[in-house]
C-alpha cells in the first residue's frame, strides 16, 4: 500500500470516529432533560460536524474519498451503548458514558498522530485534538 493509501486509510478511521460520536452525541442528547446539559452537548456535537467537515474536504484534496458512514465498528458501538445506557436518563450516568466515548476518541487520534504521516496529515489530525 503506497504512503498516500496508508495516509486516506488512517484518516477516514479517525473521520468515523468524528462520526461515531456525532452518533452517540444524538443518542445522549435524546435522553436528557437537562437544557444546560443538552447545550454543552450540543457544542461538543457541533464540534465532532466540523471535524467531519474538515476531515473529509482533506481526504479530497489529496486525492482520496471519505468513508462517510458509521461502518460495521460503529453500529456496533451503538448497539452497545444503547445496550449499556438501556431505558436510562440519568444524567450523570451519560455524561459518564459521554466522557468515556471522548476519551476513546482522543486516544484513537493520538495513535494516529503516533503513526506515519506526513506534515500535513498531521497537522490536520492534530486539529482533530484541539
Amino acid at each position: 500500500m503506497s504512503r498516500k493509501s496508508e495516509t486516506i486509510k488512517v484518516l477516514n478511521e479517525l473521520l468515523q470516529g468524528e462520526y461515531m460520536a456525532v452518533d452517540s452525541f444524538n443518542n445522549f442528547i435524546s435522553r436528557l432533560d437537562d437544557e444546560k446539559v443538552i447545550n454543552c452537548f450540543k457544542e461538543v456535537q457541533k464540534q465532532h460536524r466540523e471535524n467531519i467537515d474538515k476531515l473529509a474536504t482533506y481526504i479530497q484534496d489529496i486525492g482520496g474519498q471519505p468513508d462517510e458512514n458509521l461502518g460495521m465498528k460503529g453500529k456496533m458501538g451503538e448497539m452497545m451503548l444503547n445496550m449499556e445506557l438501556g431505558s436510562k436518563t440519568d444524567t450523570n450516568a451519560i455524561i459518564e458514558k459521554a466522557i468515556e466515548g471522548e476519551t476513546k476518541g482522543v486516544n484513537m487520534a493520538e495513535k494516529v498522530l503516533r503513526g506515519d504521516l506526513d506534515d500535513r496529515s498531521r497537522d490536520i489530525a492534530g486539529e482533530i485534538l484541539e
